[in-house]
């Protein structure tokens, strides 16, 4: 049975890959997004050569706008909530708008589904960033990673909140009205708290998206700025992968409403943000890649891995995509889209 899906952010880097994949498997889409993030008008732009002019909906709008987004929820099936503010430095220093986009923002596409005939399934995404600093878990340096000494698996979720910076706030205020409008609306929602993604369409830049970022600043020659001694370890996660557990959460709704799942590459897919991933994408690229060194930035965990076991045991997901076969597809698809990068 086909279903209407409204994507919120669905001109960015995880929306247009998830739009593509809805429309190629014959679901109805409308995307929601204030085109104002770079590479949105191109993302829109493929969706429309792939597709066709008339494949899905374009509602040009902020989900800050009460009305519009009530509107654009109606009749809607499923919602997957990808919009907003998205980088820890931008809501340094516009804590205003961060807050506006993420909480309230949030907060009115909630309502917009509580009041609405259809009562839509709504996945939303959250971040690692709800769990904070985490400067009380005991950390072991390495000559190129740091590494727990407790959580061998990666962080639960049952792991205390500490939400850490501006943008940690929006963001769990948004997870925690979620989690809650599941237990006291019944409405149908879900929780991802990703760690970082990465793929083809990703308009990387140096506050949001590190990996693309680098991939894309190597292969045009932008200068690259490494913040910490570059031992700072994160679990990686290739966008197909993060489409195969929006799709299980879907499919799995009856089962999964109202939980919240830590999704990323888990341990089996961590890098170090340069003493590993400098060296594996210099191999990949044949080259040698100059760097410049900054002092660590606010909220920056020294490590990050998820503990994906629930997510296993409940959506029956893992990984597929192996970190250099991941970073491998996204050079291709950067080399071959550089007109697109200057």
């Amino acid at each position: 049975m086909t279903r209407h899906f409204l994507i919120t952010g669905g001109a960015g880097f995880i929306g247009s890959n998830y739009v593509n994949r809805l429309l190629t498997r014959g679901e109805q889409v409308t995307i929601f997004d204030n085109l104002s993030r770079k590479g949105a008008a191109n993302n829109i732009q493929w969706l429309r050569e792939t597709h066709g002019e008339h494949a899905f909906t374009l509602v040009i709008g902020d989900i800050i706008d009460e009305n519009l987004i009530r509107e654009a929820v109606r009749d809607i099936d499923v919602v997957v909530h990808l919009a907003g503010q998205v980088a820890v430095t931008t809501s340094v220093n516009q804590p205003r708008m961060d807050f506006e986009s993420n909480a309230i923002g949030t907060f009115n596409l909630l309502e917009a589904a509580r009041i609405s005939d259809s009562r839509p399934i709504i996945l939303y995404s959250s971040t690692n960033k709800v769990y904070g600093g985490m400067e009380t878990v005991r950390v072991v340096e390495e000559k190129t990673r740091y590494r727990y000494a407790d959580y061998p698996l990666g962080v639960p979720e049952t792991y205390p909140l500490d939400f850490h910076s501006p943008y940690g706030c929006s963001k769990g205020t948004g997870d925690q009205y979620m989690r809650d409008y599941a237990r006291i609306y019944g409405l149908r929602t879900v929780v991802f708290r990703q760690s970082c993604i990465y793929g083809p369409r990703q308009f990387g830049i140096e506050d949001q998206g590190w990996l693309a970022w680098f991939v894309i600043a190597a292969i045009i020659g932008k200068s690259i700025t490494i913040y910490g001694n570059g031992k700072q370890v994160r679990d990686v996660l290739y966008i197909e992968d993060l489409m195969d557990v929006f799709d299980a959460g879907v499919e799995k709704i009856d089962k999964v409403s109202g939980e919240i799942f830590n999704i990323g590459g888990g341990p089996e897919n961590t890098l170090s943000v340069w003493q590993e991933f400098g060296p594996m994408l210099e191999r990949q690229l044949g080259k040698s890649i100059p760097t410049k060194w900054g002092e660590w930035r606010p909220g920056d965990q020294s490590i990050y891995v998820s503990d994906i076991r629930k997510a296993e045991r409940e959506l029956s997901w893992r990984p597929q995509t192996k970190v250099e076969d991941g970073i491998a597809k996204l050079i291709q698809w950067v080399m071959a889209n550089r007109d697109l990068f200057h």
